[in-house]
């Protein structure tokens, strides 16, 4: 095949060819093997997502800071940098959750593997929490972060006699 292809290729075989009726060299030109397949990510996947700003109550011209990241898809039979991209982020086992920034390297990261996370703002509905609580934060699976406040002991009262 790859002779063919070299042959198509040379002028003096292009002058042979021009002498073929019609439908003989369309069906020449079709049979030539094509380097490049196409893609097996569906088209929807590229398509615009303003939509999903009313979905997660987001407000476009005041974006969230924090992105929730979570794996859906396995990541076999993917090329080699999509895996490389997935380890980055440190989404190796599936269906658990990450948070990462809203900044534009972790985007350009997450568009390229968009297709196989599922990406949620992170949602505060107690504020962010400060550097002593955030042993107590919980995660949920819709996209909160929850603190939970630990209950401070009441001092003794003095006992007078």
């Amino acid at each position: 095949m790859a002779v063919f292809c070299r042959a198509l290729q040379k002028p003096s075989f292009s002058v042979a060819v021009k002498n073929f009726p019609e439908a003989t060299q369309s069906t020449w030109i079709i049979s030539q093997r094509c380097k490049f397949t196409k893609s097996r990510i569906p088209p929807e996947v590229f398509e615009e997502r303003s939509k999903e700003h009313d979905k997660y109550d987001g407000d476009p011209e005041q974006p969230h800071k924090l992105h929730l990241v979570t794996r859906v898809k396995s990541t076999t039979r993917r090329p080699y940098w999509e895996k490389k991209i997935v380890h980055d982020l440190g989404l190796g086992k599936s269906q658990q959750a990450c948070v990462h920034k809203n900044i534009p390297s972790i985007n350009s990261k997450l568009k390229i593997i968009k297709h196989l996370v599922k990406i949620q703002p992170l949602k505060l509905p107690q504020g962010l929490p400060a550097e002593e609580d955030m042993a107590d934060t919980l995660l949920n699976s819709n996209g909160e972060l929850v603190v939970r406040k630990r209950l401070q002991p009441l001092e003794p009262k003095a006992i007078e006699p």
